[in-house]
């Protein structure tokens, strides 16, 4: 009868302010990590991976005490996680939630694969047009040359 006592569920402390990136593939969660340089930060941080969710299967969430995404920031997340709910908290209470959205064009964070194009030797930003959003495919502005989402790298 010992059993009935045991804790099913590990309670994880609210954020007071801050920002919680939930809705996040499973796969992709230490990408976000990484990509926004969150393994750098002095801001406490949460996260949580692989839990069950009835949308994608499995899920990430990542709660981040204090901080408050930028457009940019946001517009890398919805690259990396296009399923991804953005919840803005202030003293303890939601005061925004919303889903990321991939934007029509991308500037200065995505280096364009083609080694001959200009963004890769001068001193230019690069500019891509999203061409395709479900697939997500991205055509730089000045070379023309069209990456998919396996090859995209953030800067």
């Amino acid at each position: 009868m010992e059993n009935e006592n045991i804790r099913k569920e590990l309670v994880v402390s609210a954020i007071e302010n801050g920002t919680v990136i939930d809705h996040i593939p499973s796969k992709s969660v230490f990408r976000v990590v990484k990509m926004l340089n969150l393994d750098e930060t002095s801001s406490q941080v949460t996260i949580g991976f692989n839990l069950n969710s009835s949308k994608l299967g499995k899920k990430g969430i990542i709660k981040v005490s204090d901080v408050f995404f930028k457009n940019q920031e946001i517009n890398k997340i919805a690259l990396i996680a296009p399923t991804a709910t953005l919840i803005v908290i202030k003293n303890y209470k939601v005061v925004e939630k919303g889903h990321v959205e991939i934007p029509e064009v991308i500037e200065k964070f995505v280096k364009c694969v083609n080694p001959n194009c200009i963004t890769n030797y001068e001193n230019v930003s690069t500019r891509f047009s999203v061409i395709d959003k479900d697939d997500l495919k991205l055509q730089c502005h000045y070379c023309e040359k069209i990456t998919a989402k396996n090859n995209i790298v953030i800067l």
